[in-house]
């Protein structure tokens, strides 16, 4: 009992270990290989297990990741909230447990459906399984598909098979393959070896396949500029006029020289209701200039006898003269919990004499929206966590767009490891679609992506400056633009299936 007992605590603090080691795979770090080490310490620890045990192993394993991997939540809740320390930290624990139940669920289910080592538990039902699990990640509540492990292969050998199956897909196969493994462990077998084998060198056929192609004769050049504008700066109304005089002092160079001049998420710290002389002054001399400007701004908009406050993208300049009512503009649609939104908010205004909530509530823009007319391009617009958001940078694709382009500001996250996942995300997209993305953030990282998701250029965070680059828009659609990850759903039904007959 008592040996049971010990090898039990070794067994969950191995699968604390491999669970952390998985944060390893993203970005800043790139190890990819520790994706395949984190997934093969859940499968492994978890083989032959009473139900207890592999509820707890898949509980601190989800632990491991998410404790290590999303720890900056911490500071962006510290630094939106206005909330005291301790209920920060509650509020960050729970986060981790809530995402922790995911792996729980799946050791479980995974466990009651095939509990000893084989073919059909590894290289089956285990994938199937993950998909199922990390789709309810990603969409139950407001959805947090973040660290799945896909995205360590933006730099890894699955890399290509992104613009056939997607990210989901290449989690799927990095299952496959971990089963495999597990396979090949227990069971010396020879034809999981080279099934491994296979499956990791599958990038050199698929490197051959161009899905895109550039328009060289349409490229443009752009300027991104970084204002790197600390977050206290922008609650205090009296700096306003110096972030202003920010943006159009680093932009001044460039006016008139580069067609698209792009400025951050919220770079307008204020209603653009409020700045309308500002907006129209600048405006006159962009279209004199002949430039165009996209920048991320605040706006209150009248809806059902109330005032919606919206995070926006508007396009104004050479071309595109603005009007409030007119312009080309873009709305959030997917807010982020207690930064632009308050869960259970009729709940927790009971608490305000011992919490400040200073957030404003803001509104949810349209779940499909046109695509940005910037001059001549296309451009598919996405405000900060939303291109984390598969599927709706999917649904909001179109075959005529140009580029994407990413407005966001990750400065509540300090010097995180966080703009480093968030901008592999957007790479991401980038590998999915095919095309470029501009990635414009308040503090770094400001970088350009093209349409391989490889950052071709990009400048250091937590310093003012402006990024300059000539972009090649590409068209073309890629096999995953055409169908989206339905070919990840028919094999993951079908193996269930195939688990289900071959049970009954």
């Amino acid at each position: 009992m008592n040996i049971g007992y010990h090898q039990q605590w070794v067994r969950l603090l191995l699968s604390l270990t491999s669970g952390a080691m998985g944060t390893l795979s993203f970005s800043p770090y790139n190890i990819w290989p520790a994706a395949l080490i984190s997934l093969f310490g859940l499968q492994i620890l978890t083989l032959s297990r009473t139900i207890y045990q592999v509820s707890g192993i898949g509980f601190i394993w989800g632990v491991g990741l998410f404790g290590s991997g999303i720890s900056w939540v911490y500071t962006s809740i510290a630094s939106f909230s206005g909330m005291p320390c301790l209920i920060n930290m509650l509020l960050v624990l729970f986060f981790i447990f809530y995402l922790s139940f995911y792996p729980l669920l799946f050791t479980i289910i995974l466990n009651f459906l095939c509990m000893e080592v084989c073919f059909l538990r590894c290289v089956i039902v285990a994938p199937a399984l993950w998909q199922i699990t990390e789709f309810l990640r990603g969409s139950i509540l407001t959805g947090f598909p973040w660290l799945q492990f896909g995205y360590s292969q933006v730099d890894g050998p699955l890399k290509f098979l992104a613009p056939v199956i997607g990210v989901e897909g290449i989690t799927f196969t990095l299952m496959i393959i971990t089963g495999l493994i597990v396979h090949a462990v227990f069971k010396r077998n020879v034809i999981s070896v080279l099934a491994i084998t296979l499956l990791l060198l599958i990038h050199w056929p698929l490197r051959m396949f161009y899905w895109f192609k550039p328009l060289s004769q349409r490229a443009v050049n752009v300027a991104l500029v970084q204002g790197n504008i600390a977050p206290s700066l922008k609650r205090d109304t009296k700096q306003l006029n110096h972030i202003l005089n920010t943006y159009t002092q680093l932009s001044d160079p460039y006016i008139g020289k580069v067609p698209i001049i792009i400025w951050p998420e919220s770079a307008i710290p204020d209603l653009e209701g409020n700045q309308q002389s500002f907006l129209s002054t600048f405006d006159h001399k962009l279209q004199m200039s002949d430039t165009i400007v996209v920048t991320g701004i605040l706006d209150a908009r009248l809806k059902e006898d109330s005032y919606h406050i919206y995070n926006s993208i508007i396009v104004f300049g050479a071309h595109q003269p603005y009007n409030y009512f007119r312009s080309s503009r873009y709305q959030k649609n997917h807010l982020v919990p207690f930064g632009e939104y308050i869960p259970l908010e009729h709940f927790l205004r009971l608490f305000r004499s011992f919490v400040n909530f200073p957030i404003p509530i803001s509104g949810h823009g349209s779940y499909i929206q046109p695509l940005l007319r910037v001059g001549n391009y296309n451009l598919s617009p996405s405000i900060c966590y939303e291109v984390v958001l598969r599927q709706k940078i999917y649904d909001n694709f179109r075959s005529e767009s140009d580029f994407f382009i990413i407005l966001s500001n990750d400065a509540w996250f300090g010097q995180s490891i966080a703009p480093w996942q968030h901008i592999q995300m957007a790479q991401m997209r980038s590998l999915e679609l095919g095309r470029p993305s501009l990635y414009s953030s308040n503090n770094g990282v400001t970088a350009i992506i093209d349409a391989n998701g490889t950052i071709i250029r990009m400048i250091p965070q937590f310093v003012s400056g402006v990024l300059v680059e000539k972009v090649i828009p590409t068209t073309g659609l890629t096999p995953y633009s055409r169908f989206g990850n339905w070919s990840v759903w028919v094999i993951t039904l079908y193996f269930l299936m195939f688990r289900l007959f071959y049970v009954f």
